[in-house]
């Protein structure tokens, strides 16, 4: 079973791609902190890149913001592309099958409005 849960804060704003046949795509970047310190007593960040597709795409690019807390249910799906230079390289993300607008920056932060 493939089957990933994150919970993280967006590291930039999410940007909608349109493309032919009303296809619609997010790339997003979440910032997810580790459950434990390291060896200097510090919790660490796993950013992880997830992809948005059609309605989950447009309804975070139109909700979120950087900053936001959001909590992500998808698969892992690796994928290899060729650079110009005919180098293949390799990434693995997270294909987004549902997604919870959990807190807004905003909301944590009642005074940065005024800033």
């Amino acid at each position: 079973m493939n089957n990933v849960i994150l919970v993280g804060r967006l590291v930039q704003d999410p940007i909608l791609e349109e493309f032919e046949e009303n296809k619609k795509r997010s790339v997003i970047d979440v910032a997810v902190p580790r459950t434990y310190k390291n060896s200097e007593g510090i919790y660490e960040t796993d950013f992880i890149r997830c992809v948005l597709w059609n309605g989950i795409a447009l309804n975070t690019s139109k909700y979120c913001t950087k900053g936001d807390v959001v909590a992500i249910r998808g698969k892992i799906q690796p994928r290899m592309y060729e650079l110009e230079d005919n180098n293949k390289k390799y990434i693995t993300e997270v294909i987004a099958q549902q997604i919870s607008f959990v807190a807004s920056k905003l909301k944590d932060n009642p005074h940065e409005e005024s800033k």
